[in-house]
């Protein structure tokens, strides 16, 4: 399969709707925006050509939340035998309320899993750096998964990003940072 992020007419609209709305890039109206997650495209070049890159940009609060939450699956599925992980992408509305609703198998879980978490924060086991993966090996251009040591994205920081990205200025901060709960921060 032609990997059209590399086509020079898909890249030229990229760069037109960049062009008209003075900005350096595209948010993907398909994904989920916030305030610590952007789905965006930009026009860049990777070894010499010009192509598409599908980027999702996180903060590393959000981050390190994902991987609090992934260990604490990761444990709850070995104290309990007969829970296993949700893919809830693919399921519907409905059967997602089914699992929510369902059993009290569910609310020890759940319970046991925010006591990882807890502990997890508390004992900052889990630390992260902000960092860039790429993969070329994509349907759509490349694929960058960003994670920045920033509050929130602004147009600004991701505007400044792709600025940095494109002209290889682009410096991570390697500091590890661990980070708590809001609940926990307010107490």
């Amino acid at each position: 399969m032609e990997n059209i992020g590399y086509e020079t007419e898909e890249i030229n609209k990229i760069k037109k709707f960049c062009e008209d709305n003075d900005t350096n890039y595209v948010l993907n109206d398909d994904e989920p925006q916030g305030e610590e997650y952007v789905h965006f495209y930009f026009v860049g070049t990777y070894e010499g050509r010009e192509v598409i890159f599908d980027t999702a940009m996180f903060t590393l609060r959000l981050y390190h939340s994902s991987l609090l939450y992934e260990k604490a699956e990761e444990e709850a599925e070995k104290q309990f035998p007969t829970y296993k992980r949700t893919n809830f992408d693919d399921l519907s509305e409905a059967e997602i309320e089914k699992i929510i609703d369902s059993t009290d198998e569910n609310e020890e879980v759940e319970v046991f899993k925010m006591e990882i978490i807890d502990e997890l924060e508390d004992t900052e086991a889990i630390k992260v750096k902000e960092y860039i993966e790429i993969n070329t090996d994509f349907d759509y251009g490349i694929a960058l998964e960003i994670g920045l040591n920033v509050e929130e994205l602004t147009d600004s920081i991701i505007s400044d990003f792709v600025n940095k990205y494109k002209t290889n200025t682009l410096i991570l901060d390697e500091t590890l940072y661990s980070y708590k709960t809001e609940e926990e921060e307010e107490n």
